[in-house]
């Protein structure tokens, strides 16, 4: 559950991160991180339209450069963006200072006041510069769709266990989660629907 829920003790290292979005309205709030690519973006774009649900996409800056026309089309279908670095690199690990310049290299291509840091990991220097700037977004639900321990039934089910009002919810449109995801992803919106959430953007 740590890292399908991250607990209060958890989220409290993160000052001023956002991980969960209550309101007045029963609603959720759909994310994919590590995209955008060619394989696996577009037939997600396909399903959010499906559904009329529109999300998050939280991008690698260089996916970003190899692929313009695949995130032009998450643009164009209405989505938002946010910057996820250049590199997908940790935080932790990394020094504040080359940390910072691999988001700031990653924002020339993504242009979003919205930061989620890979892994959801970066150490209180790197907060405390980025959020000058960004609002960080971390996660009250990750699913989970990109581990090989993982079933398509088990990521469902993390989402029907773990999804609140105000949830911010993390797919992967990624070639290591495309197996889970493709299955798990459009009956966790069904199942949202039918529990009577609305989707919202970030």
């Amino acid at each position: 559950m740590f890292i399908e829920s991250p607990p209060c003790y958890y989220r409290i290292l993160f000052p001023g991160a956002i991980w969960r979005i209550p309101g007045e309205e029963k609603c959720v709030y759909l994310t994919f991180d590590d995209g955008p690519i060619p394989e696996v973006t577009p037939w997600v774009l396909d399903i959010l339209d499906r559904y009329g649900v529109k999300a998050t996409f939280f991008c690698v800056g260089d996916n970003v450069r190899k692929h313009p026309e695949t995130f032009q089309m998450v643009l164009d279908r209405g989505h938002r963006v946010g910057n996820h670095t250049f590199n997908h690199i940790q935080g932790v690990g990394s020094w504040s200072r080359l940390y910072v310049e691999n988001v700031e290299k990653a924002s020339e291509y993504i242009h979003s006041n919205l930061f989620r840091p890979p892994h959801g990991h970066m150490r209180f220097p790197q907060l405390l510069r980025l959020r000058k700037k960004y609002k960080i977004i971390m996660w009250d639900v990750v699913t989970r769709d990109y581990s090989w321990r993982m079933t398509p039934e088990d990521v469902f089910n993390n989402v029907k266990k773990h999804a609140r009002n105000g949830s911010i919810i993390v797919f992967h449109d990624s070639l290591k989660a495309e197996k889970n995801m493709k299955e798990a992803m459009p009956r966790a919106i069904e199942w949202l629907l039918s529990e009577g959430y609305q989707f919202k953007l970030l």
